[in-house]
């Protein structure tokens, strides 16, 4: 392929991938990860790794705020600290630099705000959680080798939560 072919590619898929975020139904944005708690990728944490992390946290909410936010409405979720399940335990030796130990003693913890809109852009549903989860082995998890299954279904609980919420509570006019 040419360069010239490979920069018209790259454009379209650029504008197809705009286009998409332009009407994702949720929005995710990270305050500050530096000064999060914990979204670390070993013992040593890399800035990539976090990237990575906080990455798949944000594709994950996008895509499950499609099943659960009503059509024409966004989500705006801002988070303000993260503190993932588990710790790494540097006592351990280096042989476990990059192994999570999952405890009861290390549950994961939210902090965030978010902001409903409806298609006219008015604010439906807006507020601040602070969720901390000391049941998180209890959850009934289907992809075990996924490394952020505890916190995904944690978010997806809470989505599903405010969509009950909204769907019951009727919207001001």
């Amino acid at each position: 392929m040419k360069i010239s072919q490979w920069l018209v590619v790259s454009c379209a898929v650029a504008v197809a991938g705009a286009a998409r975020a332009a009407v994702a139904p949720a929005e995710v944005i990270f305050d500050h990860p530096e000064n999060f708690t914990d979204v670390k990728d070993s013992a040593m944490p890399t800035d990539r790794g976090t990237a990575a992390i906080l990455g798949q946290l944000r594709d994950y909410l996008v895509r499950e705020a499609a099943h659960f936010v009503p059509e024409g409405s966004r989500l705006t979720i801002t988070f303000t600290d993260i503190d993932l399940a588990g710790e790494f335990e540097p006592w351990r030796g280096a042989q476990f630099d990059n192994i999570r130990i999952i405890k009861p003693i290390y549950p994961p913890h939210f902090k965030f705000r978010y902001t409903l809109t409806d298609a006219a852009g008015r604010v439906v549903r807006e507020g601040q959680e602070d969720i901390l989860d000391q049941e998180f082995q209890q959850r009934i998890t289907l992809d075990r080798d996924d490394p952020l299954r505890y916190e995904k279904e944690i978010l997806k609980d809470w989505l599903r939560r405010q969509a009950r919420a909204a769907s019951a509570t009727p919207v001001a006019q």
